[in-house]
């Protein structure tokens, strides 16, 4: 998800407004529930503790569009994907918390942001947020 507004942004990104962040997440591996529980309560990175999130394992999300270059491929290591809510926005903080638990991320996609969600929307194709 990308816009151009300044103001939207601004809302966006500043902790104040709290707005959820929505991730699918291909990692390597398969992840445990004592991984998954790890994410929902916080994990240690270097710049401190992760706030709670909202994390659930998921089958492969529906109509992807490819990924270039793809991600690699290694026949001795599955990989799956997660959905991953935070509420707040470090630097690569989706991608140090999987790490953090082990299990890498491969691919990611940020599904929702706030109300906005890419829910119905086809590679390439825009929509314009009302207000």
């Amino acid at each position: 998800m990308l816009t151009d507004s300044g103001p939207l942004q601004a809302r966006i990104s500043d902790p104040k407004h709290s707005l959820t962040k929505t991730y699918w997440a291909q990692v390597e591996g398969i992840p445990d529930e004592a991984a998954l529980k790890a994410l929902a309560t916080g994990v240690e990175l270097k710049d401190g503790m992760t706030r709670p999130a909202r994390v659930r394992a998921v089958p492969e999300p529906e109509n992807l569009w490819p990924r270039d270059p793809p991600i690699r491929f290694r026949k001795s290591v599955p990989d799956s994907w997660i959905e991953l809510t935070i509420t707040e926005g470090r630097n690569r903080q989706v991608r140090r918390m999987t790490a953090a638990i082990g299990h890498p991320t491969l691919r990611l996609i940020r599904a929702q942001v706030g109300e906005w969600t890419l829910e119905g929307l086809a590679p390439g194709e825009i929509r314009f947020a009302k207000g």
